[in-house]
């Protein structure tokens, strides 16, 4: 399933928590702009979510492009904060709110990019369900051999 999410990209992480002391105990919460953040992911998500949650192990490639300004150049990589994988857990959290999975902990590979953008910005989405062994994928990664071969002895 490939997703093209036609936003400019979230620069706000489910990482950016607060505390308040209410009652002389600290109150952990997230602040407005991360809500609305996940609010407006989900928005986008929305059109795209599966008729079933996906089941089993899940692959997800996400690129993110971000609006690149006059100091970047069109798919530059993005070196600065914030972090993908900081990115990616806001992401997985609004997926599994929408219901594309049950659980954010099926996708067991990811490949992430941050890249700056002319048009257009947004997160490009790549999801596919793999098999329950790796071997079955079809699509092993050349610089794990000598790891594959260890595990199949």
């Amino acid at each position: 399933m490939k997703i093209f999410l036609l936003l400019d990209p979230p620069t706000i992480t489910a990482q950016e928590t607060k505390v308040a002391i209410v009652n002389g105990k600290p109150r952990f919460y997230k602040p407005e702009n991360v809500t609305r953040a996940k609010e407006e992911l989900k928005k986008h998500l929305r059109p795209f979510k599966p008729n079933e949650p996906m089941s089993g192990p899940i692959e997800l490639k996400v690129t993110w492009l971000f609006p690149k300004g006059k100091t970047h150049k069109h798919l530059e990589w993005r070196v600065t904060k914030p972090d993908t994988d900081n990115l990616e857990k806001l992401l997985k959290d609004c997926m599994t709110e929408v219901g594309f999975w049950k659980d954010d902990a099926q996708v067991v590979r990811e490949v992430v990019e941050k890249l700056w953008s002319d048009e257009p910005t947004g997160i490009a989405l790549e999801i596919e369900i793999l098999g329950k062994r790796k071997e079955e994928t079809g699509n092993e990664t050349k610089t794990c051999t000598r790891w594959n071969q260890r595990l199949k002895q």
